[in-house]
């Protein structure tokens, strides 16, 4: 009989005790042995993860947002324990990019399926401990952005939260000279935000940063945006969305792009930088990311992953 533990966090999770039920009424009808609990302070995901890999659980379900999800991540790293999704918190970017089910109960009958999909992670050492992240990490103005929303807001308003913030801010978006090294090779160039994105849709399904980037593809996508003021703000994101919805994004006279496993960021003649990992703000710069292919084994819906798998390279 298969073995669930569900991790659930209060503080992410915004709907009722109701979802909660949901999932695990649906996992139990379908056969398996389910527990729930639910964190109270940072690390406890990342604890209980732990515990329930050692104790032999198949399956960890987590059901918060792309923080709670990385915080089990975290404790399955290296094991053959499956990461079940059910979107609850802000962003939801993992889940999007694999095309989850916002709904619980039907997130809950793809956990059923068990179709496993071995998908990439970023990892980032701090002084704390290794931190991971499955969609992006970057420095600047995202991190900022993300630093300066309240709890509160993001609760109520969910994504739109971020785009408030981030049109009030636009006018005091100010480039930064960056070097950024690509797997040994240093490349030195002005920033607003340095991105280092494992998935391709930072709002899934709507905005995908490039055609060929997918988080099981074996490696990083970088992006550098240059832009200074609100104008030269709004004229560096359009030439980004631009190239993203008609499949040619391409360096420009605002952007960089690259490719490769082990990205390191530092600030140049300034003090460090914001970095956000997976939308938790995770100190400043410098820091370095490196690849982990297929470090995480991720339940899927088979019929609704929007990437290949193959050509890992």
């Amino acid at each position: 009989m298969t073995r669930a533990l569900v991790i659930t966090n209060p503080a992410a999770a915004r709907t009722d005790a109701r979802a909660v039920t949901a999932i695990r009424e649906t996992l139990r009808a379908g056969g398996w042995t389910v527990e729930v609990q639910a964190t109270a302070r940072p690390g406890d995901a990342r604890r209980f993860a732990g515990e329930a890999r050692d104790a032999g659980v198949d399956v960890l379900v987590s059901y918060g947002g792309d923080g709670t999800a990385m915080q089990v991540a975290a404790g399955l790293v290296g094991s053959d324990v499956a990461l079940g999704l059910v979107p609850g918190g802000t962003g939801n970017l993992l889940a999007g990019n694999l095309r989850l089910p916002r709904n619980p109960q039907a997130a809950a009958r793809v956990i059923l399926g068990a179709r496993r999909q071995a998908v990439d992670l970023g990892i980032v050492d701090r002084v704390d401990e290794p931190h991971y992240f499955a969609v992006c990490s970057g420095a600047g103005f995202d991190a900022r952005l993300m630093a300066a929303t309240p709890g509160a807001l993001k609760r109520r308003w969910k994504m739109g939260a971020y785009v408030l913030r981030a049109f009030a801010a636009l006018p005091h978006v100010r480039s930064a000279r960056y070097r950024v090294t690509v797997d040994g090779t240093a490349h030195e160039l002005p920033a607003a935000l340095v991105l280092i994105a494992n998935c391709g849709e930072l709002f899934p399904p709507f905005w995908r940063l490039r055609h060929n980037i997918s988080p099981a593809d074996g490696w990083f996508d970088v992006v550098t945006l240059a832009a200074d003021g609100a104008l030269g703000s709004l004229a560096a994101f359009a030439e980004l969305f631009y190239g993203s919805w008609n499949g040619t994004s391409a360096p420009g006279r605002r952007l960089w792009f690259a490719r490769g496993r082990t990205i390191l960021v530092e600030a140049l003649g300034i003090s460090g930088q914001p970095v956000q990992l997976d939308g938790e703000v995770c100190g400043e710069t410098p820091f370095e990311a490196r690849l982990l292919p297929g470090a995480l084994s991720v339940i899927v819906d088979p019929d609704r992953v929007p990437y290949q798998t193959a050509g890992r390279g």
